[in-house]
């Protein structure tokens, strides 16, 4: 008999996809388990999720999507990604396999009648049966016949299953309030997100493994609301758990202890809440040391006017400009904003960014505001002329790329170009630096095309009742189709930016990879592989 080691077993790579069915008559989901055929390589005839092996080039996520229509003809026209769950390794000497498992999980969409369900599911040959069963039938127990670690595997998604009712409750509201809030930035989704965490807490007192529910309930936070803008969620998350560890990883916890705990929690919050003030003042310096001495670095005179161009609502910077504009006493600002559709954040920043000019300088002002807005479309016209770019961030990676609202780089190449001797600055908290090769990952956050058309419906463009009916999923039976796709982020290459205004000043691209490194540390330690 030979022995299994290193060097004869072979590492695959695989997706688990789970299929949930929300029935209006009851509160729990039904979840899809097919049984495997004689035909397939491993566990022939035994039940499990939708899986297959994750190809070259190819992502987790990508490879869940392939294997559902590939195995169930089902595509994102029925359903829509849910929830993922935090990978795991384990060995399987029977079949010389070890397997690394990414968990997802999928659910038909609100407009898909639940009767409607069984019949949209079509098998192929890798099963010869499927059925629907309660999340508290899926155990890891020969009676059900299931794949090796079915039970683990499902429990990555559905935290439901191991957590009281109440902080469960907590969780599903956190993690709905950040999947549907489209408006508020990094920074103010990061506040919400430990805000939801601590309800999790306040429900944990009477858990038997609270440390490891806090850390699972914390990866959901971080995954499962808006991954697109987990990496500050990430950096907050695991600071609070560095500060609760030695208060939760105890075999007895008093109740004062629990207090303990939240007001670690709460402590992170007022941290977070003097942030804005303390990028402002790097920004301060910035601008001081570039243009508020009698003459610049370069020798010629002190300007007259600065501009500046921006689009979104990234809070930070809109919470930074006119303190920053006061502090140089330059008497002129001319500030560009785009207008950023979808949703038309630069407007409403304009807005608030005049308010705040008539409250703080008064009519005799030596300094005076020139406010812009321009479309999305005239960014090159816009950037005409400009000192500095100002940009938000929504994720920052170990190489200094930035992940921003989209329009960030058109803006950036305009400015580039109409005006090559622009600055391009970057606004943001060290908390926005994701960890090293996580940027190969990030995948584009689609959002709901209907954010789009409604601004075309309002405004009665021609034809574009019939955009709408070829954009129609559930009427797709033409040669002809039309797509309409609301993508959030895009990424700005590192060589288009000069520097990175965050609380400890202004960095570059070695300071931000080395902050990058140490999140890696603290995501391995609390999130790594098989931890949770």
């Amino acid at each position: 008999m030979s022995v299994l080691t290193e060097d004869n077993v072979r590492h695959s790579f695989v997706v688990s996809c789970f299929i949930f069915k929300f029935s209006r008559n009851i509160a729990t989901p039904q979840v899809a388990l097919f049984r495997r055929s004689d035909q397939v390589r491993t566990y022939q005839h035994r039940i499990g999720p939708i899986s297959g092996g994750i190809e070259a080039n190819e992502s987790p996520i990508q490879a869940a999507w392939r294997e559902i229509q590939e195995e169930t003809t089902l595509t994102p026209n029925e359903l829509d990604f849910w929830r993922h769950g935090n990978p795991f390794t384990f060995t399987d000497a029977s079949v010389g396999r070890k397997w690394t498992i990414y968990s997802f999980a999928f659910r038909f969409k609100p407009q898909q009648e639940p009767d409607k369900a069984d019949s949209a599911i079509e098998i192929d040959w890798e099963h010869d049966s499927w059925s629907w069963y309660k999340p508290t039938e899926i155990l890891d127990e020969e009676h059900l016949g299931g794949v090796p670690r079915l039970a683990e595997s499902f429990r990555r998604v559905f935290f439901e299953v191991d957590m009281n009712e109440q902080a469960s409750l907590a969780l599903q509201y956190c993690l709905q309030e950040l999947k549907e809030d489209h408006r508020s930035g990094s920074h103010e989704l990061t506040s919400i997100a430990l805000r939801g965490f601590r309800d999790v807490l306040v429900n944990l007192k009477r858990d038997s493994t609270p440390w490891i529910t806090a850390r699972t309930a914390a990866w959901h936070i971080w995954k499962n609301g808006r991954e697109s803008m987990g990496s500050a969620t990430l950096n907050a998350l695991t600071g609070a758990l560095d500060d609760m560890k030695e208060i939760l990883d105890r075999d007895v916890i008093s109740e004062a202890s629990w207090d303990q705990v939240l007001s670690v929690v709460d402590h992170h919050l007022e941290d977070r809440r003097k942030m804005p003030q303390r990028i402002k003042q790097s920004f301060i310096t910035y601008l001081q040391d570039h243009y508020s001495s009698s003459k610049v670095s370069n020798g010629s005179q002190k300007p007259q006017t600065l501009t500046i161009l921006t689009l979104s609502a990234s809070s930070t910077i809109r919470d930074s400009i006119l303190g920053a504009f006061a502090a140089t006493s330059i008497p002129r600002l001319d500030l560009h904003i785009l207008e950023s559709r979808p949703l038309f954040e630069g407007a409403s920043m304009a807005s608030s960014i005049i308010t705040e000019f008539q409250t703080k300088f008064s009519p005799s002002s030596t300094q005076s505001l020139n406010l812009t807005i321009h479309t999305d479309a005239s960014a090159a016209i816009a950037s005409a002329n400009v000192d500095l770019v100002l940009l938000g961030a929504d994720r920052i990676s170990s190489s200094g790329n930035l992940s921003n609202k989209t329009g960030s780089l058109p803006a950036v190449l305009s400015a580039k170009y109409a005006s090559p001797n622009v600055k391009v600055l970057v606004f943001g908290g060290l908390e926005k630096v994701a960890a090293p090769n996580t940027e190969a990952h990030h995948e584009a956050e689609e959002n709901d095309p209907g954010e789009v058309v409604s601004s075309w419906l309002a405004s009665d463009i021609k034809g574009v009742h019939t955009l709408g009916e070829l954009c129609d999923t559930h009427t797709r039976n033409t040669n002809c189709t039309a797509q309409v796709r609301n993508v959030y982020f895009e990424w700005v290459p590192a060589d288009l930016l000069n520097g990175y205004i965050c609380e400890n000043g202004t960095l570059d691209r070695a300071g931000i990879h080395a902050k990058a490194e140490s999140v890696r540390v603290k995501a391995d330690e609390y999130f790594g592989t098989g931890t949770v």
